[in-house]
């Protein structure tokens, strides 16, 4: 066995205590395969018996790993099967699906969780006359519920993008807007909008149990921008191929300790560990934030000419660098940039360095896609759509995911200020382009695969 230095000890502690390093989600996904039937009560009855029977000990099982080892672990959360899959046989109205919901939201307060997602569907290649109740009825749930978290797979690579859910999903994120207009309209906070979804996707609000997986796993996200934005500090007169090895060497370490948390929960909970995701996570606390990192790298501010180069570095050297301290890397992977949550992104917006037509440039090469972005809340439904098959094709033309998550704030107008509170922080009201987009959203139908999406 290795013995660690003083110097290894100490630096691991600068890492907890002022870097802001931690692992931000433990996550528990479990099917609800066996769980369906042909009665609302039924179901309800079945889902409580099956997560309570994985998940009771989850919280705990966590906050004693962090007691006793002094590691942050900032949330804990489930993933549960796409529910438009178990709802189908039992819920044909609203209230239907808003008392399965309501179920899954109590069950998830009871055990302390922080977060539950799985609220999805996927209809990348179409939609269904059960999906587009479903769908329907995401606002009431959303507007309904506090902890549950929905997504919509839209499209793939291989399936192209259904235009008709696209065209849905912006009249969704407005009604839910409307439903939570009181609460800031913090219902569009837990709805996310996907291409190229993974089934291992830790992260909150887009995180399902996808049908792939097996019976209960538990997936870990780690973060620590601020641990990188440190190690850059003592680089600042580096070349790049010495930048590179900096960042690579630094989350080798971040990784090692997202490692030795899920292998340590998967032993106490007996419940195979499944992956780590590598994405580096920002908060709102000062320090903590991707756009400083890629300030460091050399921009005068995020936003700049050479911001996506810098993102795109970012992103590739977190994965070479973390790869080979993982036993299996998966969920997302790269450097998210959400708005709200990354004080760096806001400043970049307040001084307008940044806008979101280089926000959408930058999700080419970052591990998400346009997320956490409060819009002016008279933005159409139309042009919501048309910013998510924008997104949406940027992931399918380029094999990777992609997501929007937009907030069109009820009242609020560009450079206006939204407050979440919380890990969601706050975010200020970006200008959308506002020509019209609506003859484009309205012919429907399906835009087909790429060409390159067919390799057998």
């Amino acid at each position: 066995m290795s013995v660690i230095s003083i110097e290894q000890a100490i630096e691991t502690t600068e890492m907890f205590s002022r870097e802001h390093l931690d692992v931000r989600t433990i996550t528990m996904g479990i099917s609800l395969l066996d769980t369906m039937s042909s009665s609302v009560d039924s179901l309800c009855k079945n889902i409580e018996k099956k997560i309570l029977r994985y998940a009771s000990n989850l919280v705990k099982v966590a906050n004693d790993i962090s007691d006793e080892y002094g590691i942050p672990i900032v949330n804990k959360r489930i993933s549960i099967t796409p529910m438009s899959i178990i709802t189908e046989s039992c819920c044909k109205k609203d209230e239907d699906y808003v008392k399965v919901a309501k179920t899954i939201d109590n069950l998830a307060k009871k055990l302390k969780v922080d977060f539950i997602g799985g609220w999805s569907a996927i209809v990348s290649g179409g939609l269904t006359e059960n999906d587009k109740r479903f769908l329907n009825a995401i606002p009431k749930v959303l507007a309904k519920t506090k902890v549950l978290c929905s997504s919509v797979v839209v499209g793939s690579t291989k399936a192209g993008l259904d235009m008709d859910a696209v065209k849905l999903c912006g009249k969704i994120i407005k009604e839910t807007a409307k439903l939570t207009k009181n609460n800031n309209s913090i219902g569009c906070a837990k709805f996310v909008v996907f291409a190229n979804s993974t089934d291992d996707n830790p992260f909150m609000a887009g995180a399902f149990h996808g049908i792939s997986q097996g019976e209960v796993v538990l997936n870990v996200g780690v973060s620590g921008p601020g641990v990188v934005r440190n190690a850059l500090l003592s680089a600042k007169n580096q070349d790049f191929t010495a930048l590179c090895e900096t960042i690579k060497k630094i989350a080798f370490k971040i990784t090692r300790i997202g490692q030795f948390v899920g292998t340590e929960a998967s032993k106490r909970l007996n419940i195979p560990l499944g992956i780590i995701d590598l994405s580096l996570a920002p908060t709102p606390a000062k320090g903590d934030s991707v756009a400083d990192v890629l300030e460091l790298i050399g921009l005068e501010s995020v936003g700049a000419p050479g911001t996506t180069a810098a993102l795109a570095l970012l992103n590739d050297h977190v994965k070479k660098g973390g790869i080979m301290a993982a036993r299996n890397v998966g969920g997302l992977s790269g450097a998210f940039i959400p708005m709200s949550e990354d004080q760096g992104m806001i400043n970049a917006v307040t001084k307008k360095a940044l806008t979101i037509e280089k926000l959408e440039a930058m999700t080419c090469v970052c591990s998400v896609g346009l997320d956490m972005i409060a819009i002016p809340g008279d933005t159409s439904a139309e042009t919501i759509s048309g910013i998510i098959a924008d997104e949406m094709m940027i992931g399918i033309i380029n094999q990777k995911t992609t997501a929007v998550r937009v907030i069109p704030a009820y009242g609020k107008k560009a450079g206006d200020k939204v407050y979440f509170g919380g890990l969601l922080g706050y975010a200020p009201v970006m200008k959308v382009n506002e020509f019209s987009c609506k003859d484009f959203i309205n012919r429907g139908g399906h835009i087909p695969a790429p060409v390159h999406s067919f390799k057998n």
